[in-house]
């Protein structure tokens, strides 16, 4: 670990901490139909998607109303997608002759990108064109963005209103998040990154002609655009196949740290809007804080391990001066040396503290610690400032969880910004919390006792098992990274985490807007002496202790089989 090291982790919460009230109060102008500064660009344009989509923007909908609107947009857009990849051949803007995708493969695709997964089983300078990249997947990683944030914001209304059962409208939502929200902020780091030397354009591949007299293919293509949304949306879906290790969508240490900024930008910012919609913002802050102390003990762990390298290589295979200080024998391995320990271990931590699912540094070659933290990370629910919604609405069912245990401590009905937490709230909450553990040990399970689905891997052992989890808990929890060296464009691994993507996705939310709908209705009840504060240092205590808890008994066991064991071997 170097000052230099530990000056960009704090920077970078530091600048968190400070975009998160103006981007916030800006969110919550936005989908509350309060004016701002983009309107008379906008409002002509969302008027008019509402007159073709025939939207009544007036009208709102009740939970049930809600969510069949939300499940019906997501399963046209997996058909959609799916037509497209497999009909790319015939389409325009392929210069390389692109055939179509073969089914299971593009169902896989297509799911994984409408449920904001962008797990990855193929190569996309090899497999797609430009019309299946942009068109296709660009599109959802704008809308499947768009939409965990509008469950989110459904889920604070549900805080925020009383004794109603409307809770705002899907396609609204939809629309106004992703014109005002989504669509400007990706125009201004698209730009950025295209002056950083990131390519946008529509060429053909560049074939370069090497020292050694051979020949090296240059992908081209609109990088700079799918990079922007790729991180903003906590989408992680790479262009190319080597994702932000790629030069082309990742060329230097400030891109790398726009990016991270990027991923974690509107899943802070939500906190606080999420405080102004239900008119407490100090339990907006409360939420964030305990989403950033989680965040930098994991960072903070990560670095340590990374930066003690493996004991059992004995030779000096990295040096890294900083002054006159010299750390020898940090783990290098899988990481560009354009960026190192430090900036690789932020990207990999904030990533699956996110739903991003982005990389720039190989996370199999993580010391077992770390990538077991990185596992840890998004088996939690990737609550700790999570996906864009996703994390907020995933923390929220966990502190309901925490409030229903502390007014059981203390013999009182549990309650939560004034709505009394039933047993009809917890019933539905503990769904979404353990959908993705289902979804994670029992796939993993299957795939370790089937035994045709043997000669697939290429490690066994502690190692080969941490593999398997990655991939089952990644797809589950809709995060997409993957430790590698896994056959998973086969029939059986399409289809399993095809399945895990869609119930670790829509389950859950169509168990958070049970949830909601059943908190709207309720009246508010004005705190008293008796209530359980939830803003104090006490209940994030609480919180914290709650959510390693929840995440320890679901999956240390299987930790303790795969990273651990691993872990413990080198010695």
């Amino acid at each position: 670990m170097t000052a230099l090291g530990i000056f960009k982790i704090i920077l970078f919460v530091v600048i968190l901490i400070l975009i998160t009230k103006p981007l916030g109060l800006y969110i919550k102008k936005v989908v509350s139909g309060e004016k701002t500064f983009l309107d008379r660009l906008l409002v002509p344009i969302e008027k008019l998607i509402y007159k073709i989509c025939l939207i009544d923007s007036k009208t709102e909908q009740n939970w049930k109303q809600y969510t069949i609107s939300l499940l019906l947009f997501s399963f046209f857009g997996i058909i959609l997608t799916i037509a497209i990849q497999m009909l790319q051949y015939y389409l325009p803007m392929n210069p390389q002759h692109l055939k179509g995708v073969p089914f299971i493969l593009s169902l896989n695709t297509a799911i994984s990108f409408v449920s904001n997964t962008n797990w990855q089983a193929y190569a996309g300078e090899s497999t797609l064109g430009y019309t299946a990249q942009v068109v296709a997947l660009s599109f959802q990683q704008f809308v499947s963005a768009a939409t965990g944030i509008a469950v989110v914001i459904a889920l604070s209304r549900a805080f925020g209103r009383k004794q109603t059962e409307y809770l705002g409208n899907f396609w609204v939502d939809l629309t106004r998040i992703s014109l005002w929200i989504l669509f400007p902020l990706c125009i201004i780091i698209a730009l950025f990154y295209v002056s950083q030397g990131v390519p946008q354009n529509i060429s053909a591949y560049i074939t370069a002609h090497t020292l050694d007299a051979g020949k090296q293919i240059l992908p081209q293509g609109p990088m700079a655009s799918f990079e922007a949304i790729k991180s903003l949306g906590t989408n992680g879906g790479g262009f190319l196949g080597a994702n932000s290790m790629h030069p082309f969508e990742n060329p230097n240490g400030l891109t790398n740290f726009i990016q991270v900024l990027s991923i974690f930008a509107i899943g802070v910012a939500l906190t606080y809007t999420f405080g102004l919609l239900v008119k407490s913002t100090k339990q907006g802050w409360t939420i964030l804080i305990a989403m950033l102390v989680m965040f930098l003990f994991f960072t903070t762990s990560m670095y340590y391990f990374e930066s003690q390298g493996n004991p059992r290589i004995t030779k000096v295979d990295h040096i890294e001066s900083v002054g006159s200080v010299a750390k020898y024998g940090q783990n290098m391995e899988g990481k560009e040396t354009r960026f190192g320990i430090a900036d690789s271990v932020l990207y990999a931590s904030v990533t699956t503290s996110a739903s991003d699912g982005g990389v720039n540094a190989q996370m199999e070659t993580l010391n077992p610690i770390s990538g077991g933290i990185a596992m840890f990370n998004m088996a939690v629910g990737e609550l700790i400032v999570g996906g864009v919604g996703t994390g907020l609405y995933n923390m929220l069912m966990m502190i309901i969880l925490t409030v229903f245990i502390a007014g059981l401590m203390v013999g009182r009905s549990p309650e939560f910004l004034g709505k009394k937490i039933g047993i009809h709230e917890m019933k539905w909450a503990i769904v979404a919390i353990l959908i993705s553990p289902f979804c994670v040990l029992f796939f993993t399970a299957l795939t370790c006792f089937v035994p045709s689905l043997l000669h697939e891997f290429t490690a066994f052992g502690p190692h080969g098992f941490s593999r398997i989890l990655y991939a089952f808990i990644s797809a589950s929890n809709n995060n997409g990274s993957a430790f590698n060296f896994i056959s998973s464009n086969t029939t059986y691994f399409n289809l399993a985490t095809g399945t895990c993507m869609l119930l670790g996705r829509f389950v859950s939310i169509a168990a958070i807007m049970a949830v909601a709908g059943s908190l709207a209705k309720k009246k508010i009840t004005p705190a008293s002496s008796g209530t359980f504060p939830t803003t104090g240092v006490l209940f994030i205590v609480m919180l914290i202790i709650c959510i390693l808890i929840i995440g320890g008994l679901n999956f240390f066991p299987a930790l303790a089989l795969g990273p651990i064991t691993e872990h413990l071997m080198l010695f």
